[in-house]
């Protein structure tokens, strides 16, 4: 079992994004298909009213190309340039104005009326501070009452019975004799956990692969856009704009700059 920090041929710079992640990043299914991205590019394109829009972490464009494609303005920040290389092959993709950067820090103009994070990319800041720093970053380039949205899950604790701090969240044996298996790993005291991946090729080769995240609630979240000059508006438990309850497993939030 070969246990990797960054696959082979992976820029560090790109951090836990690299070319091993980027090439399948786009794999139909899931968090890709069109029923997933439809719901979530039709409530930011309401939400930005016709105005500039600022994706933190904006990945390879799978929710930034298709609103560009409706006539949104967009700019995005990407840490990894393995990932923003596949934005400009989306439809819609080459509207997209990309500034490769540290969503806590890089700064692109101000005056957006929408800037957003998706698909859990809060967790991947793994200290407080440093997810206080996203919402101050957020806050400094809209314009007064410009909005941030934030899509993220509600930590899976309850799952988790004394004692234990694991969690799996995939296993999927394959037809050919190889699987993978996914678990998450918690530290409920520091609130830093791991997503934990294992392939096994069909001839029993395997690699293991740990990525480090910070979990957050979605009141902490509130306390962030507070410090940040933000006031709660929206909260939903999805793009649906479904209400969130205390079976949520997930959450659309949206704060305002006053």
């Amino acid at each position: 079992m070969t246990d990797e920090i960054f696959a082979s041929g992976d820029d560090p710079a790109d951090g836990w994004f690299g070319e091993s992640v980027a090439e399948s990043y786009d794999d139909p299914g899931g968090a890709n298909a069109p029923e997933a991205i439809r719901p979530a590019v039709e409530l930011l394109t309401e939400l930005a009213g016709g105005g500039p829009v600022l994706e933190f972490a904006v990945g390879t464009g799978r929710v930034a190309a298709p609103l560009a494609a409706r006539g949104v303005p967009v700019s995005g920040i990407e840490l990894s340039r393995a990932m923003a290389a596949r934005i400009a092959g989306k439809p819609g993709g080459d509207r997209v104005d990309v500034t490769i950067g540290d969503m806590t820090s890089t700064r692109v103009g101000t005056g957006f009326s929408l800037a957003y994070l998706v698909f859990n990319t809060i967790n991947n800041v793994t200290s407080q501070d440093g997810q206080v720093d996203v919402f101050r970053n957020a806050a400094a380039q809209l314009r007064p009452g410009g909005l941030f949205l934030v899509e993220v899950g509600v930590p899976d604790l309850r799952r988790l019975p004394p004692g234990q701090d694991t969690v799996p969240f995939a296993v999927a044996p394959g037809d050919d004799g190889g699987g993978y298996l996914g678990f998450d790993q918690y530290d409920v005291v520091t609130q830093l956990f791991t997503s934990n991946h294992v392939r096994v090729a069909p001839d029993g080769t395997g690699r293991f692969r740990r990525i480090p995240f910070r979990y957050v609630w979605p009141a902490e979240l509130d306390l962030m856009a507070r410090i940040a000059g933000l006031r709660p508006k929206y909260r939903w438990s999805g793009w649906d704009r479904a209400e969130f309850t205390a079976d949520s497993t997930s959450h659309v939030s949206v704060w305002q700059k006053a």
